[in-house]
């Protein structure tokens, strides 16, 4: 069952399973040209996942300072190397900004469940034999995490020392923890306004991160960042917190339509130039900016009246913030 209601020049769409909003007739065009052209990034060659949960950052979030004292403290050379790679850069989601993130020189110990034995699939919950050989292989980060013993133990008194060992991460990406060496697009979760930001760095995200990886990443960054996409989250189905901010979550960033990617359109490999150009920080950026924002309009057919609407929307939006 469908019914139309015009009132002033603003018509509303009502559909038994269509969520539905009140646009006026220019929002109505917008949003069915994007619809029309897109392509929702659930249905492209992508994987969005999580950031990793630790249950307890102050153990396992770290300055650069206590790096340097907790490698400081390494037997040999070997345990030294092997603690310097389990202590990886970690992004939070304060920490990412629109094309890119600035770095708090924090670091995360990352420690799977039953690590040393991460990928041991007989061991199915909390193991003395891992702990004996973390204990053993890794002494300076262990009695780094013995200081932290008992908060570690009172979290999820569910799973704790029965699903996986006290020192372990709650959540450390078991199905996915290889994508956080990929490329990536990364974005948090809650903010003011949506940012999309590129790495190719090897950071670790914290559980207030959503994580992108797969196939034309540079020209998804420049697309998501654009005032077409945002404008579209603000009209459909971002969530929105008590004060305002945005919710990005994963299921909503996958309905987002983007324009497929085709190699033989020239305009679609110079957007994806143009990320690169502001990826690797050979920018003006308002300049660079204003060149993708005209090639998704051209890519989703906008007139010039709905692109100076986009403008002055997210212009507003940025002001506000």
């Amino acid at each position: 069952m469908r019914s139309d209601f015009v009132q002033q020049g603003v018509k509303c769409n009502f559909a038994d399973s269509i969520p539905w909003v009140i646009l006026s007739p220019i929002e109505q065009s917008i949003k069915q040209k994007i619809e029309s052209v897109g392509i929702p990034l659930k249905d492209w060659n992508i994987q969005i996942n999580y950031g990793i949960k630790t249950g307890f950052n102050d153990a396992f979030i770290i300055s650069t300072e206590k790096r340097d004292e907790i490698l400081a403290n390494c037997q040999t050379e070997d345990e030294r190397q092997k603690t310097a790679e389990l202590i990886r850069p970690i992004l939070r989601g304060r920490d990412i900004k629109r094309y890119g993130y600035d770095w708090a020189g924090q670091w995360l110990i990352y420690i799977p469940w039953h690590f040393p034995y991460q990928f041991d699939e007989s061991i199915t919950g909390a193991s003395e034999k891992a702990e004996k050989a973390f204990k053993e292989q890794y002494p300076a980060v262990y009695n780094h995490m013995l200081e932290y013993k008992e908060p570690l133990s009172k979290r999820n008194k569910a799973e704790t020392g029965i699903r996986y060992e006290w020192y372990a991460m709650q959540r450390w990406g078991a199905k996915y923890w290889e994508d956080f060496s990929k490329p990536k697009i990364v974005w948090k979760i809650i903010g003011n306004q949506m940012a999309f930001a590129y790495d190719a760095n090897n950071y670790v995200m914290n559980n207030a991160c959503y994580i992108m990886t797969g196939d034309h990443l540079d020209y998804l960054l420049a697309v998501l960042n654009s005032q077409a996409i945002t404008w579209y989250s603000y009209v459909t189905n971002m969530n929105k917190t008590g004060v305002g901010d945005v919710q990005v979550g994963g299921q909503n960033i996958a309905t987002f339509p983007i324009p497929f990617y085709d190699a033989n359109k020239i305009e679609l490999i110079e957007l994806a130039e143009l990320a690169n150009s502001i990826i690797n920080k050979n920018i003006n950026l308002p300049f660079i900016d204003s060149k993708i924002e005209g090639l998704v309009s051209m890519i989703y057919g906008f007139t010039s009246e709905e692109t100076n609407f986009l403008h002055s929307f997210v212009s507003s939006l940025r002001k506000s913030i």
